[in-house]
C-alpha cells in the first residue's frame, strides 16, 4: 500500500511524524513523505527533530503570499507527485492550507483521502479562519477519518459523514511521549544552553499566544492579566516564547518587555518547547495542540480563546476555556496558583485525546480494513 503524507507546518509535522514512523516498521505500507513548505524554518526543526527525510518539497512558502495563491501552488505541485507515485491513499492532517490542497487534489485524482484529527468545529467559519473552512471541507472530500474523541465523530455524524470513522485518539500524545524520550538524557543541558534564566525550584507558567481572531485589543487585555499575575506572584516565572507576527510581537514587548518576571524569548523548536513544558506547573495559551498536550503532562491549561474545537479537554476538567478578558484570565490562573485543591483536580484529570497508541490503532486499522488494487 502506497501511502502519501502530504503536510507543511509545524504542528501537522509533529502530529504526523509519529504515524510515519509507525508506518516504516510495516510492510505492508511504503511511505512517501511529501511536504509543502508552507512553515519553513518550523516545520524543518520538527524533521530533523523526528529523523524524518522528506521525498518531495515544494518549498512554497513566499513573503505575503494568498491563501488563493498558496491553494492553487499547492495543487499544481501535487498533482505532479500522485502522477509519478500512483498512492493508494493520501495522508492529511488538521485544518491548513496545506490540508485542504490536498484533500481537493486526491478528490480530483480519485485517491482516497484519510484525515487524521478529523472532525473538530468550532462552528464559526470566521474563528479559527480559516482552518474552521479548511476542516469542514476536507471532512467532506476524505473517504476516512480518524477522530480524537466522540465528539468529533458526532460532528462528522451531524454532516452525514457516517462510514469509515475511527476514534483513536490524537498523535500529538504518540509525537510527545517519543519527543519526551528523545530528550531524556539531555534536560540538563537544555536548561543550561537555552534557559539559564530559569529557576527550576520556582514555578514556571509558559504562555503561548499567536491567534488571528486576537490581533489588537484582545492581545492588549491578554497582556493586562499577564502584567497583574506577575506583579501580585513575584516568584512566580512567566515564559512566553513571542510570535514572530508582528500583530503580537509589537504589542506583547511593548507591554511586557519591562517586567523582571516575564521571560519573553524567541520562538522555540519542538524540542525545547516540550522540555519547557514539561517542566512548568501550567499553561495558559492560544494554541490547539498544547490543549491536548499539556494534560499528558499534568499541566492545567487556561485556553485564551473565546471558542475552542477541542471542548473535551474542558468537559474533562483538563483545561479552562478564558476567552480573552483580562478580569477571566486573572481570576482563573490566580486561583490556580492559590489553591491546591482546585490545582490538583485539574492536574489528575484523565487526558482525553489517548494514550500514545494512536499511530498504531490507525496501522492496525487500514491494515485490517483498506483494499486497493
Amino acid at each position: 500500500m502506497r501511502i502519501l503524507f502530504l503536510f507543511g507546518t509545524r504542528p501537522e509535522a509533529i502530529k504526523m511524524a509519529p504515524l510515519i514512523k509507525e508506518f516504516s516498521k510495516h510492510e505492508s505500507f511504503q511511505n512517501i513523505v511529501c511536504v509543502t513548505g508552507q512553515h519553513r524554518e518550523m516545520l524543518d526543526q520538527v524533521l530533523e527533530f523526528f529523523k524524518i527525510v522528506p521525498d518531495y518539497d515544494f518549498n512554497l512558502m513566499t513573503k505575503n503570499q494568498s491563501l488563493i495563491t498558496l491553494t492553487s501552488r499547492i495543487l499544481v505541485e501535487l498533482e505532479k507527485v500522485i502522477d509519478a507515485e500512483t498512492p493508494d491513499l493520501i495522508f492529511v492532517q488538521g485544518d491548513t492550507t496545506t490540508v485542504l490542497a490536498g484533500a481537493l487534489g486526491g478528490a480530483y485524482k480519485s485517491i482516497p483521502v484519510a484525515h487524521l484529527e478529523a472532525g473538530l468545529r468550532t462552528g464559526d467559519k470566521s474563528s479559527p479562519f480559516p482552518e474552521e473552512i479548511n476542516r469542514v471541507l476536507t471532512g467532506h472530500v476524505s473517504q476516512w477519518h480518524f477522530v480524537p474523541t466522540d465528539r468529533p465523530a458526532e460532528n462528522l455524524r451531524k454532516e452525514s459523514i457516517t462510514e469509515n470513522v475511527y476514534k483513536v485518539g490524537n498523535t500529538v500524545i504518540d509525537a510527545l511521549l517519543l519527543g519526551l524520550s528523545l530528550i531524556k538524557n539531555e534536560s540538563e543541558k537544555i536548561h543550561q544552553e537555552v534557559f539559564p534564566f530559569l529557576d527550576l525550584t520556582q514555578r514556571t507558567i509558559l504562555v503561548t499566544g499567536h491567534r488571528r481572531e486576537s490581533f489588537g485589543e484582545p492581545f492588549f487585555r491578554v497582556c493586562a492579566a499577564l502584567r497583574r499575575l506577575a506583579s501580585e506572584f513575584s516568584d512566580v516565572q512567566f515564559v512566553y516564547p513571542v510570535h514572530l507576527n508582528p500583530n503580537v510581537r509589537q504589542v506583547v514587548m511593548k507591554e511586557l518587555g519591562d517586567i523582571s518576571n516575564i521571560h519573553l524569548i524567541e520562538p522555540l523548536n519542538y524540542k525545547h518547547i516540550i522540555w519547557l513544558m514539561n517542566q512548568s506547573y501550567l499553561v495558559m495559551t492560544d494554541s490547539g495542540g498544547i490543549q491536548e498536550e499539556a494534560p499528558t503532562l499534568g499541566k492545567p491549561v487556561v485556553v485564551m480563546r473565546e471558542v475552542t474545537e477541542r471542548q473535551e479537554g474542558v468537559d474533562a476538567g483538563t483545561a479552562k476555556l478564558v476567552g480573552t478578558d483580562d478580569e477571566k484570565i486573572y481570576k482563573v490562573t490566580r486561583k490556580l496558583l492559590v489553591d491546591e485543591s482546585a490545582y490538583s483536580q485539574m492536574a489528575n484529570a484523565v487526558n482525553p485525546y489517548g494514550d500514545g497508541t494512536t499511530s498504531q490503532q490507525i496501522a492496525k486499522i487500514l491494515k485490517e480494513n483498506f483494499s486497493c488494487q
